[in-house]
C-alpha cells in the first residue's frame, strides 16, 4: 500500500510545503509539517508504524492530528500580534 512507504509521506511534506511558497496561506505549512512527522512515524517503526500500517483510517487519523498540532504550534509562535492597530480618539485633522 502507498501509505505505508515512509518516503511518500516525505515528498507529500515537500509538496506542500512548495505550496505553502507558492501560495502563501499559512495553512499549507502545517499540513506539510503533518505529512512529514506522519512520514518519520512510519519511518521510525515500532508499535505506532504497526498501527499505522494496518489501516489507511487510522493513518489519515494521525496525519489530521499531527497536521492540527502543528498548525496550532506554528499559530502560537507567528500567530496575529495584539495591539497591532493604531486608534485614535482625537480628529487627526484638527
Amino acid at each position: 500500500m502507498w501509505w505505508t512507504e515512509w518516503w511518500v509521506w516525505l515528498v507529500a511534506g515537500l509538496v506542500l510545503a512548495i505550496l505553502e511558497v507558492l501560495v502563501p496561506a499559512w495553512i499549507f505549512l502545517g499540513f506539510a509539517i503533518g505529512a512529514v512527522l506522519t512520514g518519520g512515524a512510519v519511518w521510525v517503526g515500532g508499535p505506532l508504524e504497526a498501527t499505522l500500517e494496518g489501516s489507511l483510517p487510522v493513518t489519515l487519523l494521525a496525519f489530521a492530528v499531527l497536521s492540527l498540532l502543528a498548525w496550532l504550534a506554528l499559530r502560537k509562535v507567528f500567530g496575529l500580534r495584539t495591539g497591532s492597530v493604531k486608534t485614535y480618539d482625537d480628529d487627526i485633522n484638527g
